[in-house]
């Protein structure tokens, strides 16, 4: 009985991840911009506009750097 609760749960662990995956929010360009440059003007705190969002902060920080090193590589370039 043990091998077969085992199999019937990883079968169910892949179809959670398979559903998440399908079901994952993905923003556009725009959205990212308006989110990164809310928090840059810091009226509400990090965590706020992040719950707010329905986004982790490291996913905020990701876009906060990808956002920041593009400009400085448009103003050098």
């Amino acid at each position: 009985m043990n091998k077969k609760s085992g199999t019937s749960k990883a079968s169910a662990t892949k179809l959670v991840k398979t559903i998440r995956r399908k079901t994952r929010q993905t923003y556009s360009a725009e959205e990212k911009i308006r989110i990164v440059l809310a928090g840059l003007r810091g009226e509400e705190s990090i965590s706020a506009l992040c719950r707010r969002e329905g986004i982790s902060e490291s996913l905020y920080y990701s876009w906060s750097k990808e956002f920041l090193e593009a400009g400085k590589r448009r103003l050098s370039g």
